[in-house]
């Protein structure tokens, strides 16, 4: 496996060729886009050889360029398409020696953002987001349980491994379940097709860009499911991986040219080390081994200095906004991407879609290190662009720590507060993206040893603390999983999401007494962050812990909200004249988890293990 994965070769057997047709990336265009320049990949069989000229006639369109690589199954041809330009269909009429014209009708559709459509709206502070991976939420249609003709045909529940069924249509059943709960955003990861022999669940092995996977419903479930969000003021965060593709890609398949991939005499695995892309004194060769080095065996690793790997990533990443209309970008393994082509992806969105969010997976350690990939107050050679990094460090190193290990001098609820103290680095902390777990980590009900008092408190800074709340499809109904033996075991079923569940906790009446309690609790502070101007785009402002108490405020000129987090398993009493600064003038506090207001003590006791939110009342 191995060996074919590091010689790739440029030819195909005749078979494979035979079955082919000719395919063109992107699939179609819109006229009117901001950047007038397009490059057109054409892959036929034998195209290379066959075809003497390419020429085209349209009003506003012009072909400026045609380049032939290595392989004999591709042409690319760059267009220039000016404001002219009008929607309709492009005859490309290509000459080949011998033999009828090879023509083909290239669409210029009419855009469907701009004249009054607001398109790729963004997510900010003001959000929830929700994670959900489709293969496990729901099956909303058995009927795309197994596509024939797919090289993964497992469809077994009983197993982490497999194939579970779950689908868009699964989640778009859902919606209304999740407006309840207060959710804004759903991120689904990839719904890319990903036609692989095994553990196509996850998605992150795509095989064609320009594929829905159909086993998750297709193009038709993914736009209807986006149209429904819309339509329910929600919207979708589009997982996108521009590092590596999976084996059975057909650009690995067939090969444009050697340079698509980076390519080693033996294979080569990234060192992980993100260090050395920051680090002053780190080798030239160490640098290369972590950027170019490749995930995994079976994900072959993008060259992003090819130009034709680069206008094709780019030219999918805008395809893709507008054919569906998603609102943002979280970029897998952003920081084994080449930066370069990072920032140059990201301009590129950004200049066709301003409000468009993008954030990156950076599962790094230490702020300097995570600030480094996004947008920083550093004076450094190289500059980021993109917005913001899903906030390890802050799991990491802060709530976790938090809940978990006894207070100290840098120890507990203590490592929360430096961690939060170093976002002088950020240019926009409130658009980090904060997190308890995730498809990669495990359920953060399991590492608090299921203890459901400092889960209260974990969700009560989740709703509060600043930047972008995300959440993990089941935490609501306290799903349960290590990583360990294996990452499906954080990656289970919903229950009630198939015909048959014993159980379904989508209802209250299938949820048990204390996953009802969870399930209320996490609802009322979602909701009442939705109406928080303080919360939602308010300034931050936190004071050293004292005996394990941590106190932060979330304030603007309409609002105040104290937050008073004891770490310690006993009662708290804090003296409230250490924060007259921000409590002057307020009388009454609202405990947004109870609802019960109270007038202000000088001295407010706090139950151990607890995180008192308090709505400020003059």
């Amino acid at each position: 496996m191995k060996k074919f994965v590091l010689i790739l070769i440029l030819s195909l057997p005749t078979f494979f060729l035979q079955a082919q047709q000719t395919n063109v990336y992107p699939t179609h265009w819109w006229a009117g886009m901001k950047n007038p320049k397009l490059q057109l990949m054409i892959h036929s069989p034998g195209i290379k050889t066959s075809v003497s000229s390419v020429s085209l006639s349209y009003p506003g369109v012009s072909l400026t360029k045609t380049t032939k690589l290595e392989s004999d199954n591709y042409l690319f041809l760059d267009l220039n398409i000016t404001s002219a330009a009008k929607p309709g269909t492009l005859k490309i009429n290509c000459k080949r020696a011998g033999q009828e014209p090879l023509v083909i009708n290239y669409e210029l559709r009419k855009r469907k953002s701009g004249n009054g459509t607001v398109w790729a709206k963004g997510v900010t502070s003001s959000d929830l987001v929700y994670l959900i991976m489709p293969d496990r939420f729901s099956n909303g249609d058995p009927s795309n349980d197994r596509v024939p003709g797919m090289k993964d045909q497992t469809l077994r529940r009983d197993t982490v491994f497999n194939r579970h069924g779950g689908d868009l249509q699964g989640v778009q059943n859902h919606l209304d379940y999740l407006q309840d709960l207060g959710v804004t955003t759903i991120w689904l990861n990839p719904v890319i097709v990903n036609d692989m022999p095994n553990r196509t669940e996850h998605g992150y092995a795509f095989t064609d860009h320009y594929t829905i996977d159909p086993r998750i419903g297709g193009d038709a479930a993914y736009t209807k499911l986006i149209e429904a969000m819309h339509a329910k003021g929600m919207k979708m965060i589009q997982d996108a991986v521009y590092n590596h593709v999976g084996l059975d890609h057909f650009l690995v398949i067939d090969l444009p040219e050697k340079s698509f991939l980076h390519q080693w005499p033996k294979y080569t695995q990234t060192t992980y080390k993100d260090q050395t892309l920051f680090d002053p004194y780190a080798a030239p060769s160490e640098k290369k081994l972590m950027s170019d080095g490749w995930f995994v065996p079976s994900m072959p690793d993008l060259n992003q200095s090819n130009p034709y790997m680069v206008n094709y990533l780019i030219q999918h990443a805008i395809w893709t906004v507008e054919e569906y209309g998603v609102d943002g970008w979280r970029i897998d393994t952003y920081s084994y991407n080449d930066l370069e082509f990072m920032n140059r992806c990201n301009k590129a969105l950004y200049d066709e879609y301003p409000k468009i969010t993008l954030f990156g997976e950076t599962m790094v350690h230490g702020v300097p290190n995570q600030s480094f990939f996004c947008e920083n107050n550093y004076t450094i050679p190289f500059k980021s662009n993109l917005q913001a990094t899903t906030d390890f460090q802050e799991l990491f190193y802060g709530i976790q720590p938090a809940l978990t290990q006894p207070f100290g001098w840098t120890e507990g609820v203590n490592r929360l507060y430096t961690t939060t103290a170093q976002d002088f680095l950020y240019k926009d902390p409130m658009r980090e993206v904060i997190f308890l777990d995730n498809h990669d980590l495990p359920r953060f009900y399991s590492v608090l040893g299921e203890d459901t008092t400092k889960y209260k408190m974990a969700f009560a800074w989740l709703m509060t603390f600043r930047g972008i709340p995300q959440m993990y499809y089941g935490n609501e109904i306290l799903m349960t999983g290590f990583t360990s033996p294996n990452d499906g075991y954080v990656r289970q079923d919903f229950p009630g999401g198939w015909a048959g569940d014993p159980a379904n906790k989508f209802t209250a009446g299938g949820r048990t007494e204390k996953e009802n309690s969870i399930f209320n609790y996490i609802r009322s502070f979602a909701n009442f962050r939705k109406n928080s101007s303080a919360i939602k785009t308010g300034k931050m402002m936190q004071y050293v812990p004292v005996n394990g108490v941590y106190v932060y405020f979330r304030y603007d000129a309409g609002q105040t909200v104290m937050c008073i987090m004891n770490t310690e398993d006993k009662e708290a009493e804090i003296s409230m004249d250490r924060f007259s600064e921000r409590v002057t003038g307020f009388s009454k506090g609202t405990d947004v988890a109870t609802g019960n207001t109270f007038d202000l003590p000088a001295k407010l006791k706090v139950g151990p293990h607890y995180l008192l939110v308090l709505d400020l009342k003059k």
